[in-house]
This record gives structure tokens, sequence and C-alpha cells, in this order.
């Protein structure tokens, strides 16, 4: 199969009956098929049953029951689960236009591009064009600007990385380099390889039904994003660890300032912030983890005992050094804390969040639907999916 248009779904009932109708139109001529890998909790993949029955076009439906990687996991599952040569990626929400698959799609075959991007940066194209969404676009464009600035290389031709609409040469990406987390999974592929790339302006649409998945959870998911690509998961965890030790002493000196006794002062601190920096390391640093060897009440008993061991060890030295050599008590907290930085990142990475085993996959997984002409209906069903 020449191409495999991969929408990522969840919860857009209103939108992908006519989704499905004009894609089939813009593929008309093309080799292709529609795959939705659906997360959704509403009635998308029945309608998306529906919609199928009246077009000439194969359409199949990856439903995953336990999403994993938010819109950024959707798409690796379905470029992993095609064999086309070129893998479309666009939103459900008809923002999109189908319209301009087949003009992608020929750049990609009349270009050495690995990927070909529809750019509302470029010239002639345009974003957010609703008044009430002025706010998102300028969000956006700082989002873009700050990408590009931490990859001045690999974004160098990419004026729009923050883009969900795009194509990209199927055998240019090696999805097991990928860690998918929230909506920027352009910017993953691109961050994590050496790829040429195209643009085509496009102008994005207007939303007419369901809801907008952005919000503050996406937002902090992209700043994790691009601090794991550029820093990696030391980066994280040094900054988890900066911002647990700074809260640490801010605690330590309050309660100093009220009297109490350093001992004291420095063990309730060290409860608390032990807490915190488990929560942290958890969204910000291992979340996008897509396996781990350990259930979460393994994970944070063994952080938790282990912190605790650590600050008990740590605290004959803070007394050596404000009892003995009479230094004052914040100070020697914070080098304490410092000391104990690679201990605690090289029992964290290797025990508490080590790898678990990739769980097996089959070519297509998760429950199918495939439709080919002359409007024949073949319901699959695999071990990982449900019946329809």
């Amino acid at each position: 199969m020449k191409l495999s248009v991969i929408v990522p779904t969840r919860n857009e009932a209103p939108n992908v009956e006519r989704l499905i109708f004009r894609v089939a139109q813009a593929c008309s001529h093309i080799d292709a098929e529609l795959l939705f890998v659906d997360d959704s909790t509403d009635n998308t993949p029945a309608v998306i049953a529906a919609a199928t029955a009246r077009v000439r076009m194969p359409v199949r439906v990856i439903h995953r029951k336990t999403p994993t990687g938010g819109l950024s996991g959707a798409v690796v599952a379905g470029v992993e689960s095609t064999d086309a040569e070129f893998c479309m990626v666009m939103n459900g929400d008809l923002q999109h236009p189908p319209e301009l698959i087949p003009a992608l799609l020929a750049r990609l075959e009349t270009t050495d591009a690995d990927v070909v991007v529809a750019s509302r940066y470029g010239a002639g194209g345009r974003g957010f064009n609703s008044p009430a969404a002025r706010h998102r676009q300028l969000l956006s464009r700082w989002a873009s600007r700050v990408s590009r600035s931490l990859f001045p290389v690999r974004l160098q031709d990419c004026s729009d990385p923050m883009a969900g609409f795009f194509g990209v040469r199927r055998s240019a990406i090696d999805c097991r380099t990928l860690r998918p987390s929230g909506f920027k999974i352009l910017l993953e592929i691109l961050a994590r390889h050496r790829l040429s790339v195209t643009e085509v302006p496009f102008i994005l649409g207007l939303r007419t039904a369901g809801k907008s998945k952005a919000g503050l959870a996406q937002g902090l998911r992209f700043l994790r994003q691009l601090s794991e690509l550029r820093g990696g998961p030391a980066f994280l965890f040094a900054a988890v660890g900066a911002a647990g030790a700074l809260l640490n002493l801010v605690i330590m000196a309050s309660l100093l300032s009220l009297g109490v006794n350093f001992v004291p002062a420095a063990i309730l601190a060290a409860e608390l912030t032990i807490v915190s920096n488990f929560l942290l390391q958890e969204n910000l640093v291992f979340g996008s983890m897509p396996h781990k060897a350990n259930g979460l009440r393994t994970r944070f008993l063994q952080s938790f005992c282990f912190n605790n061991l650590e600050a008990a060890a740590r605290l004959p030295l803070l007394m050596l050094a404000v009892d003995v050599f009479r230094v004052e008590a914040v100070p020697a907290q914070a080098s304490t804390l410092l000391a104990a930085f690679v201990v605690r990142y090289l029992y964290h990475t290797r025990i508490v969040y080590a790898a678990g085993p990739a769980p097996t996959r089959t070519p297509r997984t998760g429950r199918h639907l495939r439709l080919a002409p002359p409007f024949t209906r073949n319901l699959r069903t695999r071990s990982a999916g449900e019946k329809a």
C-alpha cells in the first residue's frame, strides 16, 4: 500500500463521519487506507463503523483499551501497525483539510524529503483564524520558536514543529527511538532523527463540533518533552531534585525561624520533599516511560524507603557540620543534599524505574474494522482487542 492516513481520535463522534467522506474523496485515486487509532469513551467507533459502509476506501480502527502516550502514542501505534510506504498524520476534528493530502503525498514522492509538514507559518499558511483562539496562536508560535532555538539543526527547515498535520516516509523513522507523550509527535520525530523536511502551507480550519483536548496538562507535557529531548532524564531528574532541595531548605529555614531545633526541622523538611519529589518524578521525569518493571505502589515504597534511609544517613553529617564545625544549618543541609544527588539518580533509574519487558506486538493490534470494495465488512478480533 502506498499511503496510510492515520487519525488519532478521542471522543470525536460529531466529526468523524464527515472526515471519512472527505478523506475518501481526496484519496479516490490513491492506493490508500484510512486508519483510526481511537482512545474514545463515547460512540466514535460506532459512528466510524456506520460511515465506512458508504465509502470505497479501506478503513481500519484500532481501539486502545488502555491508551498510553496520549495522541503521540496513538500516532506511533498507527505507524507501527501499517506497512504502507508513506504515513499521513492528521487530527480528527476537521481543522486539517483532507483535500490537502494529495499535495502532501506528491511532495514526498517528487522530492528526497523524509517528512512533509502542512505548515501554518510558512508563506501562505495561517493558523487559528478565530478571534477567540488568538491566545492559542501566540502560545503555538512561542512554542515553535523555543523548539527551533533548542534544536537549530534538526528543525532548521521546519517552520511549524508543533504541526499535527504531516506526512512521513515510513522507512525513515524508527519507532523504537520514540518516547511519545502528549500532542507534539512531530517534534518528537524530528528531534530524535536526522530527517530532511519540506513544507506545504495550509490554513487551519475551525473546529465546528466536539471539544479541544489542549489545556494546562498538555502544556506541562510539552515542557517535559522539550527538557527530555534536550537534556535527557538526568537533566529532568536534576531539575526536580533542585526544586526539591529548594523546597527542603525553605521548609527548614521557616521552621528554624519559628524556634524549632535544626534536627526535627531537617527531618520534617525531608519527609515533605521526599513525597513531593516522588510525585514530580512520576509526572515529569519518568512519566513517558512506556514499560515499567514495577507498579506505582512498589515504586513509591522503594523511593520513599530509600530516600528516608538516605536522609537518615545524611543526618549525622549534618549534625557533625553544625555542632562540630559550626557551619550554619541551612548551608550544611544544602551541601549534604548535593552530595547525595548522584546516588539518588542511579538508584531511581536502575531500580525504582527499571524498564520492564515490552508487550509482544503483532502487526495489527486492538479492535479492527476493515472495509474493502465492494462494500464488504470484515471484522477482525485480536487477542488485544474486543468484539465490536
